[in-house]
């Protein structure tokens, strides 16, 4: 079966730090960033805010549906799903 819970190696918060593991089955996220000495908590939202969009255009394309992303003045991101047949 494999372990189910994995190194974050590959993905980094700037600076190099690393988030410590992913729970594989549910893609869950375990961290310690020690009272942010490992930098800014902000980073670790940027992260999740882009793996989040990532995942829906994934799910989306894969359903066949086309997939538009805007990043707005404040810092969110905008992901429009175009379903056929749904007005």
């Amino acid at each position: 079966m494999g372990n189910i819970v994995q190194p974050l190696s590959d993905y980094c918060m700037p600076q190099g730090r690393n988030f410590d593991v992913c729970d594989v089955r549910t893609a869950a996220i375990a961290y310690d960033n020690y009272e942010g000495r490992w930098g800014d908590p902000k980073q670790l939202d940027r992260f999740l805010q882009g793996y989040a969009v990532e995942k829906a255009k994934l799910e989306a394309r894969k359903k066949g549906h086309s997939v538009t992303e805007q990043t707005l003045e404040d810092g969110s991101v905008k992901v429009t799903i175009q379903v056929e047949g749904v007005a």
